[in-house]
């Protein structure tokens, strides 16, 4: 009977999942064809301050009010993870300012990831190549699951 009520009074305490929780989970997100775009499943469990930006806005809005040791989920619809595709971010890019920015022997295939400096030099982006021509290449800088319907599947291990 004295076991019984210890469960009673933890299952009272679990924890939920708040804005500024700090998490132990596995996840996974799969794009529309099925296959894992990320998993930790199967290798150690990520950790991460929720509302710090480390998973998409939508994603994180799913995660609020669930307790500890849930295992979930989501199947989100086209461009409700990482919004709709913006032709705005689909630039050309002068080869020259690739040798100055870069190896200026490189050499690009429509389908290569090349990370650029932001402005300030403090981090980078990455834009995948889409088109090539003898002075220039077409870069989309759209995240690569922006309009596409994804699936997000979590286990929260812990919550603080």
């Amino acid at each position: 009977m004295t076991v019984q009520s210890s469960r009673a009074h933890k299952a009272n305490t679990v924890n939920t999942v708040q804005n500024g929780s700090f998490l132990t989970l596995h996840y996974r997100l799969t794009g529309p064809d099925g296959a894992d775009v990320v998993s930790t499943f199967g290798d150690k469990p990520a950790t991460l301050s929720l509302g710090a930006g480390q998973l998409a806005p939508a994603i994180e809005a799913m995660l609020l009010g669930l307790p500890e040791g849930a295992h979930e989920r989501f199947d989100l619809p086209a461009g409700a993870a990482y919004g709709d595709r913006n032709p705005e971010l689909q630039q050309r890019v002068r080869r020259s300012l690739l040798a100055e920015l870069g190896d200026p022997d490189a050499e690009y295939q429509v389908g290569d990831v090349v990370s650029f400096p932001t402005p300030d030099g403090q981090g980078a982006y990455a834009g995948v190549v889409r088109e090539t021509a003898d002075d220039w290449l077409l870069f989309d800088f759209n995240h690569p699951l922006a309009g596409q319907p994804v699936r997000f599947e979590v286990q929260l291990l812990g919550v603080l």
